[in-house]
């Protein structure tokens, strides 16, 4: 089954570590990122090199948020663009909420999502598995 969560983030907080404590306040095992909108007042995005992070600062706005949460990871994606309209975007290390960020995302009821390291890849991993039920 699948059940929406949407929640709004206020001026100063942390993008990607609210997210994950929304998580752990409301016990979700497997979730997805539906939008996330808003602006930040600063962001990091690790790049496609897998090694070079991108600082900027804002004002920012989200353009997309997307990615797999598990109770302990959030690997997700973004995109942004700056007040000249250039657009940046990659893996997101972490943002600073500046003004609001509006996020939507869905949970999994029959599913869980763990990490796992990868030998061939190098990273840890997407595992999904089914949630067992007594």
């Amino acid at each position: 089954m699948l059940t929406p969560h949407a929640f709004r983030l206020s001026k100063g907080q942390p993008l990607k570590q609210s997210i994950l404590d929304y998580l752990s306040q409301h016990t979700i095992q497997a979730s997805s990122m539906l939008s996330g909108v808003g602006c930040l007042t600063e962001v990091d995005i690790r790049l496609a090199d897998e090694r070079q992070v991108l600082h900027l600062d804002g004002p920012l706005e989200i353009l997309t948020l997307s990615g797999t949460l598990t109770p302990k990871h959030a690997h997700l994606h973004i995109s942004v663009a700056d007040q000249a309209g250039r657009v940046y975007g990659g893996h997101l290390v972490e943002g600073r909420v500046s003004y609001t960020a509006e996020v939507c995302l869905a949970s999994y009821e029959n599913l869980v999502f763990q990490r796992e390291f990868d030998p061939q890849t190098g990273f840890d991993e997407l595992v999904v598995s089914k949630l067992v039920t007594q």
